[in-house]
């Protein structure tokens, strides 16, 4: 046995002591503000329903409306395979997940829109579709549902409350605030409307006994101000900081936030380099933070004759493809006839990278080797990928484990591993 090393060293043993205290702040703001994605599902789509128009059977309507569409211009998989590009081997799992989730649950997160979508209408009128849709929401809904109300702007903040607080109250009255409760505040200019909007939700909690930060909400970026504020600096950053712990997702405005970089009307789409700038300035302003991102919506609505279906339900299926390559989980969906090609596109993404994504898990837990060496932030990733393919429906807890070797609460445990 060969004689042992002497290891010296040079730093006495307070130095490490002394870098902890000078680093506390630190850790403390880290810990604070990057806390990593709650691992929650995230809904891969967001239905918006103006206020006048929600209904009991909205949810139904738009499942069946989805699934009269496939009849009549895709009738089964082959033909639907041939309208979007997919592989004969990928086409029916697809098609058959698409039916069965139009069937089972067509819509994962729907908003009553009390904005755009609605107008301005007398305060009695808005007061009573405000309490119709909390009702109706109580006793039947998605798995994640909200409102978005007026923006917080001079002339309408104060009808943006009242909705709000018409809305909140009537969800309280039925019973509970559902734990999908998502609210949305559009057209945000500056972080101080984000913090007045908190301050809102801190003084209902209060007024209702509940518990600080039980309502959280989503920021709408529509302008330009939202990206960059006068002094170069990204004001969406300063926007999520302002929340106060609220904020849970950044919802790209598509055609609001091209019009005001006056981009004309034709070219007005999520994938026009405009958009991707903004949504590059959200994705990294948000990474860490627990704050999700979201594409915006495409306003080419598949409708008329079986041709004109087709390409628009090619140019939605690309669109969505594009942004889940881009991380952009979620999206906006304007009319039934998208979901077709929204839950096409996210089965089809998770399906075909799938078994790859589940070997290398495999092998990174059982630490064999073989092409491709992960590291810790990959099997994050892996096991965050076959988690969000479970939570739509794209994959079954079965053959993920089958190919895995790993149940969902271990896929749970990596994807919550954080660097050491």
């Amino acid at each position: 046995m060969g004689r042992q090393e002497q290891v010296r060293t040079s730093l006495g043993a307070g130095v490490g002591k002394e870098v902890d205290g000078l680093l506390a702040p630190v850790d403390a703001e880290l810990a604070l503000r990057y806390p990593g994605d709650p691992g929650t599902r995230q809904p891969v789509h967001t239905v918006y329903v103006p206020g006048d128009v929600f209904g009991a059977g909205t949810v139904r309507e738009w499942g069946d409306r989805a699934l009269a569409a496939l009849d009549e211009h895709a009738p089964d998989a082959d033909s639907f395979g041939a309208v979007l590009g997919l592989d004969g081997e990928l086409a029916g799992p697809v098609y058959e997940r698409v039916r069965a989730k139009l069937e089972r649950e067509p819509v994962e997160d729907l908003r009553v829109d009390f904005e755009d979508g609605y107008g301005h209408r007398p305060d009695a009128e808005e007061d009573e579709h405000a309490a119709r849709a909390a009702r109706l929401l109580a006793e039947d809904a998605p798995p994640y549902l909200g409102v978005r109300v007026k923006c917080m702007e001079a002339g309408l903040r104060e009808r943006g409350v009242r909705t709000l607080d018409v809305f909140l109250t009537g969800l309280l009255a039925a019973g509970t605030l559902p734990e999908g409760l998502n609210l949305t505040l559009p057209k945000v200019t500056y972080a101080e409307q984000v913090a007045a909007f908190a301050h809102v939700l801190d003084a209902f909690e209060r007024a209702h006994g509940l518990e600080s930060g039980r309502l959280g909400f989503e920021i709408q970026i529509e302008t330009s101000q939202a990206i960059l504020a006068t002094d170069g600096t990204a004001t969406v950053a300063r926007m999520i900081q302002a929340a106060g712990g609220r904020a849970t997702g950044l919802h790209y405005g598509t055609f609001d936030y091209s019009a005001a970089l006056g981009v004309s009307a034709a070219h007005q789409a999520p994938d026009h380099p405009a958009a991707d700038h903004a949504k590059a300035v959200m994705q990294v302003a948000a990474a860490g933070t627990g704050v999700r991102v979201s594409d915006g919506s495409t306003n080419v609505l598949p409708v008329g004759p079986t041709a004109q279906v087709h390409d628009a339900w090619r140019l939605h299926h690309r669109l969505t493809r594009r942004a889940l390559a881009r991380a952009y989980h979620q999206g906006w969906d304007m009319h039934p006839g998208h979901l077709p090609t929204r839950y096409a596109a996210v089965f089809a993404f998770y399906r075909e990278g799938f078994a790859q994504a589940a070997a290398r898990l495999a092998a990174y837990t059982a630490r064999a080797q073989g092409d491709v060496l992960d590291e810790p932030a990959t099997a994050r990733a892996l096991s965050g990928y076959l988690l969000r393919g479970l939570h739509c429906g794209a994959l079954d807890s079965a053959e993920v484990t089958a190919a895995s070797g790993l149940g969902r609460a271990e896929l749970e445990n990596l994807a919550a591993l954080r660097p050491r």
